[in-house]
């Protein structure tokens, strides 16, 4: 973010990012229910590749391209669902680390009271 951005406004955009990828989740999570497909479990075989994919050098939408475009509808959206999740984490780091700052440091209306106390104090 911005320098000038305020921590409770990065906190809440990250919040507003994390709602939306649920919702998307649980979009993808109903298409496959409402044709019958499965939803893979963590641990199937397939998505554990999906995952392992995330370690890869120079990862890009063209790493998991073939599962999207070129699957059928259930590897496709498990895919995605799969890609959510890992989204999802890094942006749960995020937050973790946004908060921890914001307690750390305080806010950006905070940093400024401060400094504008100090600049009083220095006059």
């Amino acid at each position: 973010m911005a320098s000038g951005t305020s921590k409770k406004t990065e906190l809440k955009l990250v919040g507003v990012a994390r709602a939306s990828l649920e919702e998307l989740l649980l979009d993808y999570q109903d298409f496959l229910r409402q044709r019958g497909l499965q939803l893979w479990e963590k641990e199937h075989p397939e998505a554990l590749a999906v995952r392992k994919m995330a370690h890869s050098k120079d990862r890009s939408y063209r790493t998991h391209k073939t599962y999207i475009e070129k699957a059928l509808p259930e590897v496709a959206a498990n895919t995605l669902i799969c890609l959510i999740h890992q989204a999802n984490y890094l942006l749960d780091q995020q937050l973790r680390q946004l908060e921890k700052q914001f307690l750390e440091e305080g806010g950006f209306t905070e940093r400024l009271y401060q400094a504008r106390t100090q600049a009083r104090k220095t006059k």
